[in-house]
């Protein structure tokens, strides 16, 4: 009886010894696993500690790790002892992967590199925006109304309807933090309150001249004497809410594509400032200008949009036999709105931030 249990005791010892702890089993395993992969995938060992460094802001070293050693670690003794070892480089190979694809993805995120080409598609999405919002305007008349401030005199404000709209739409997105953001700009500046909502981190791309310029009092004048008459017709149908309501939505979307030629010249200065050094030193407007202008390429805005304009603004008919295309805005008219005012603006904008970038 004594020998019997003795050999059970002798098959148990084995088991013992090795069924350690699995925090202590993944302790050993960490130098010769980590120096398998610092010679296999280029210094892993090395690398391992700047890439699970951001995953703190995620908690994955603080609660998934520690979590799910927990877990393995609270495995009977009694299961196999390699079991433990198979988990633990299971999960080291997992969680390599988590490190590798989150940091990668961090680094992604948190890059403030702006390159040509992400300028260039920013550019180009903002075409669809002011395109739609100039084809719901085109839903109302002129109506005069909206702008004279007799027809629509509020108590206590000697601005008109559209003024008075403005000013308040403002005054709500300034308290909701909007115009924190370096690519929006208020046409009425003074006096907005401040935001209310804490502030976001806004990747620092521009110099800090950049918020010194704003032409929106441009474009304004702009929107309302030379580009409303050609897209509306006349008549007074009395919507003058909704008319200021449509007038805001165009007048945001031309400032916000305007004043993205400070992330333009941004992006230019950096490719190749040497080029553009001597002319800010010597503040000559019309070198920067000659720089800057690209008569290929704005040929190429101008046919888009139109194409764009004839796309989206064309009425869908289910009859087979429809043949005619009614559009709803002539894409002359956004073609030249573009040569005329946005992309001379644009240029604009440009120029007097290359003019400061050197300050």
């Amino acid at each position: 009886m004594c020998i019997v249990q003795e050999r059970r005791e002798e098959k148990k010892m084995p088991r013992k010894e090795t069924a350690k702890p699995l925090h202590e089993l993944i302790g050993n395993l960490l130098p010769r696993k980590f120096g398998a992969w610092s010679t296999n995938r280029g210094s892993f060992r090395n690398s391992f500690a700047t890439k699970f460094a951001p995953l703190s802001r995620v908690s994955i070293s603080h609660l998934v790790l520690p979590c799910t050693l927990s877990f393995l670690s609270g495995t009977p003794s009694g299961r196999h002892p390699h079991r433990s070892l198979f988990f633990s480089w299971f999960l080291l190979g997992f969680f390599e992967k988590v490190v590798e694809s989150t940091a990668d993805g961090m680094e992604v995120a948190d890059s403030n590199v702006m390159t040509l080409e992400t300028v260039r598609d920013s550019l180009i999405r903002e075409e669809d925006t002011i395109i739609f919002s100039l084809i719901e305007r085109t839903k109302y008349p002129i109506n005069v109304g909206a702008y004279d401030k007799s027809k629509t005199a509020i108590s206590g404000c000697s601005d008109s309807l559209v003024e008075f709209m403005v000013k308040e739409t403002e005054a709500a997105y300034a308290k909701c933090g909007r115009y924190e953001n370096p690519e929006e700009h208020p046409f009425f500046p003074d006096g907005l309150p401040t935001s209310l909502v804490p502030a976001f981190n806004y990747p620092k791309i521009l110099h800090p001249a950049a918020a010194s310029i704003n032409v929106n009092s441009t474009i304004w004048e702009m929107y309302f004497t030379q580009l409303l008459p050609l897209i509306t017709v006349a008549g007074d149908d009395g919507n003058y809410a909704s008319t200021a309501v449509s007038d805001l939505a165009c007048l945001q979307a031309l400032s916000r594509r305007i004043h993205y030629g400070k992330f333009v010249a941004e992006v230019k200065f950096k490719d190749a400032p040497q080029e553009y050094e001597p002319a800010i030193l010597s503040q000559d407007r019309d070198a920067l200008m000659k720089l800057l202008t690209f008569e290929s390429v704005e040929e190429m805005v101008k046919k888009r949009v139109a194409k764009k304009t004839m796309l989206f603004g064309q009425e869908v008919s289910l009859d087979d036999n429809y043949h005619e295309k009614k559009l709803k805005i002539n894409p002359v008219i956004v073609s030249r709105l573009y040569e005329e005012w946005v992309m001379p603006l644009t240029k604009l904008v440009e120029v007097e931030y290359l003019l400061r970038r050197l300050d």
